[in-house]
This record gives C-alpha cells, sequence and structure tokens, in this order.
C-alpha cells in the first residue's frame, strides 16, 4: 500500500524474520559470531537467549541459509519445542530427512545414530538448531543430553544450538541442568540496539535494502521518540515504523516529525484498549489520554510487549498444529 507512494520495493518492517535484512548491531554481530565459534567447535551446546523481539530467529535462519550451502555441514532446524522426548526425535529425524512414521523410539535413536556415523565418516558435522529452547521439557533437554553421547573417541557426532528466551538462562540454573550446562561450549545473551543512533542505524538499514532514497524524510526527533516507544526492540521498531509508514501515506507526509511519530503512538494506544495491564487495574484504561507524556509512552510499551507475547503464544500453538502428524 504504501509502498509506491515512497518508491518502496518491498515492505520494509515486516515481521516475518528474513535473514536479508540481517543488521549487524555490535550486539547481534557478535551474537553471530557465537554462533560460528560454536559451530566451528563441532561439539557440545552452544546457547543464544533474548527477550521477545531482539532478534533471535533472524540469527537462527541466516545462519541455518549459510551453513545449507556448506558441504561440510548438515542442518536440522526445529521451531516447535513443546513436545515430548519420542516427537522431538521424530522432529529430528524428519530434520535430517530420515524416516520417521511408525518408527518405535529405539528405532529412531539407532536410525540416527547410524546417519551420525555415516555423516562424521564423511568429514560432515551434523548440528540440530532449536528456536523457543524455553519450552523445552526438562525430560526433552535431558534426551538431547543423551544424543550427545554418540561418540567417536571423546568428540560427539551431534551438536546443538539452542536459542530462547530470557527465562532459558534459569532453567539452565536449575541443578537438575547441571550435566547439560557442563556440555555448553559458548553462551551469549542478546539485547535490545543499545542507542538512539543504533535504532536510527537499524531504521535506515532496512529502508534502504528496499530502495529508500530519502522519501519519507524522518528527522532526527522523530528517531528519538521512535527509540523511546520501542526500547529499541527490532520486533517492536518494526511493528511501530510499518504502521508509521501506512500512517505517512494515508495522510500525504513525505516528513515524519516528532508529532507524527506521538501520533501513531497514540493511535496504537487507541487500538489496543481491551489487552491486560501487568501493573494497571481494569478501569486504567479509561485514563490513558489523561496521562503524561513520559506515562503513556510506558504504558504503551507495557501494552505492546501484551500484544508481542499474544502473538507468540498464538505462534507456538499453531506450530503445535502443525507438527501433530510428526
Amino acid at each position: 500500500m504504501y509502498e509506491s507512494f515512497y518508491g518502496l520495493t518491498a515492505r520494509p518492517f515486516q515481521l516475518t524474520p528474513d535473514p536479508g535484512f540481517f543488521f549487524g548491531s555490535p550486539g547481534h554481530s557478535r551474537a553471530l559470531a557465537y554462533l560460528h565459534y560454536g559451530v566451528q567447535q563441532g561439539e557440545g551446546f552452544v546457547v543464544v537467549t533474548g527477550d521477545v523481539g531482539t532478534g533471535k530467529t533472524t540469527l537462527a535462519r541466516m545462519l541455518y541459509e549459510e551453513l545449507e550451502r556448506s558441504r561440510e555441514v548438515v542442518v536440522a532446524q526445529l521451531t516447535m519445542t513443546q513436545c515430548t522426548s519420542e516427537e522431538l526425535m521424530r522432529m529430528i529425524a524428519a530434520g535430517f530427512g530420515l524416516a520417521y512414521e511408525g518408527r518405535t523410539l529405539a528405532t529412531l535413536n539407532a536410525e540416527l545414530e547410524a546417519f551420525l556415523r555415516q555423516q562424521h565418516a564423511a568429514g560432515r558435522t551434523s548440528l540440530l538448531l532449536i528456536d523457543e529452547a524455553q519450552n523445552l521439557p526438562a525430560e526433552v533437554l535431558e534426551t538431547l543430553r543423551m544424543l550427545t553421547n554418540i561418540q567417536v573417541g571423546r568428540r560427539s557426532l551431534l551438536q546443538t544450538l539452542l536459542l530462547g528466551q530470557i527465562e532459558f538462562r534459569q532453567i539452565l540454573l536449575a541443578p537438575s541442568a547441571k550435566q547439560l550446562r557442563q556440555r555448553v561450549v559458548a553462551c551469549y545473551h542478546l539485547l535490545p540496539l543499545a542507542t538512539i543512533e543504533e535504532t536510527r542505524a537499524y531504521i535506515e538499514h532496512r529502508l534502504g535494502h528496499v530502495g529508500w532514497r530519502g522519501d519519507p524524510e524522518i528527522d532526527a526527533e522523530a528517531f528519538e521518540r521512535i527509540e523511546a516507544f520501542t526500547h529499541g526492540v527490532p520486533r517492536r521498531i518494526n511493528t511501530f515504523c510499518d504502521r508509521l509508514l501506512l500512517y505517512g501515506f494515508l495522510e500525504e507526509l513525505h516528513v515524519i516529525t516528532a508529532a507524527t511519530v506521538d501520533a501513531v503512538g497514540a493511535e496504537i494506544a487507541a487500538d489496543l484498549p481491551l489487552l491486560p495491564r501487568p501493573d494497571d487495574g481494569p478501569a486504567a484504561s479509561d485514563t490513558t489520554a489523561d496521562a503524561a507524556p513520559e506515562s503513556r509512552v510506558a504504558d504503551l510499551e507495557r501494552r505492546l510487549r501484551t500484544l508481542e507475547e499474544a502473538v507468540q503464544g498464538a505462534r507456538d500453538g499453531l506450530h503445535r498444529a502443525l507438527s501433530q502428524g510428526c
């Protein structure tokens, strides 16, 4: 809709993770370096955590696409993690292109081990990449740990990359996860963009990827207000800026100012009156318009977080539904 108005080749702020839009902030570049380091180690677990929307899935997909082109690494990627150990084994088998229908758990284990040994003999590393790892039950984490016991000499034949939300760090610190924790070879926590300058660079990077040539012009104060609304979380920036460009198109704007950003923030707040807010009572939404600007920003940030969590829950439910045949 707004793409043709601004001369863009595509939507720059789509929510679907796309490695082509990867922005190498210091934090994201460091996280990717940890993932590459882990792959080079060829064994154990590599863990990357981060809050909702910080870019973990984009990192995972970027690494997956890189490794898929390599003849030295064979990769299986899982994104549905609320499962039993047997379901996990079936998904791993499917991810590596092995038959899984009608197989018992014992058969799945034996055939996976044979596959891993075959890949090792051919000089290839077998890599399992798991997103949303915070949803893995304790029994499934133990199954993953046991898979690292498939070894040649002292070298494990399966390496696992675990990407999860911040609560996964607490799971790993639990006494029951001690043995798994001892096999983690690298761990990194991904933070939101740290400064207004990083937020601005992120926005301009995504716009530039779809042919932006300065239309719309975004002034410096507008970037400051976007950072205040989104707190530098990439997914929130995408959500907000997509709405911002739509607003600019509808109002036929070619300059985005702080006032424009505030107007969009107010629109989003008005669109979400029924979402529960963790710090306020049920009638608090009626007073939003009368609150101070700083309070409205904090209020909107909380409500956006609640919306993102609801979307995340819906996505997890869809993954479960799609995987019932496994």
